[in-house]
């Protein structure tokens, strides 16, 4: 029980810390507060689609809004199939003119999985080099030996604006069970704000999967 609280309550710790430390001074004042508010939004809508070359297929929608810190997210199909999950996060950038993004999150899931999972997204960029990682740990609500944790991360190179190539890793780990890892290679396609990346986990191998994510960002 204790390691379910300090997993709950960090995140929002972390958060609550984040914009108690906020300059009061730098908030815009009279009719700019609305019209920068509304400036700030950001939306991202994906859809990913797992083909496994012996399983079944599936397609793991997801919906992500940020405003300034505030990071909201709500997926299906990720933690397991015919189940859901809704994310309340905090975004962080540590490094003053450095592109470094840290959001610690904590979800909800529900459906055939029912539990919380504290989680995080990191995203940088440095000239032509991209890297974002992904993780949670899954407690489940029910008995500890559902729990898990899993992660995605991607390295990639971008040497023009509408393409960039690399290796993604995918990791989860049952209790009672060894790691799984996967590796790949992928590939990116840009154009104005639509993305799309073709990824080939464990190439050769029986558990092969070929991995389709087609979003667009407003």
């Amino acid at each position: 029980m204790k390691k379910r609280l300090v997993a709950i309550v960090l995140p929002a710790l972390f958060c609550g810390s984040h914009l108690l430390g906020r300059d009061v001074a730098d908030a815009p004042i009279g009719k700019d507060v609305e019209a920068e508010a509304e400036s700030k939004w950001e939306f991202t809508i994906s859809a990913t689609t797992y083909v496994p070359l012996h399983d079944q297929d599936y397609v793991n929608p997801t919906i992500v809004a940020d405003r300034d810190w505030l990071h909201l997210e709500a997926r299906y199909n990720y933690e397991a199939l015919k189940t859901g999950s809704l994310w309340l996060g905090c975004n962080w950038a540590p490094i003053k003119d450095f592109d470094l993004t840290i959001t610690p999150m904590i979800g909800g899931v529900f459906g055939n999985s029912t539990g919380v999972a504290p989680g995080y997204n990191i995203m940088t960029e440095y000239r032509w080099i991209e890297f974002f990682t992904q993780g949670e740990y899954f407690i489940d609500a029910g008995t500890h030996e559902n729990n898990f944790f899993y992660s995605w991360s991607e390295l990639s190179v971008v040497p023009m604006k509408w393409f960039r190539a690399g290796l993604v890793v995918q990791r989860t780990k049952a209790i009672g069970t060894t790691i799984d890892v996967q590796r790949g290679p992928l590939l990116g396609l840009r154009y104005r704000n639509i993305d799309l990346s073709i990824y080939w986990l464990s190439p050769g191998n029986h558990s092969s999967t070929f991995v389709f994510a087609l979003g667009t960002t407003f």
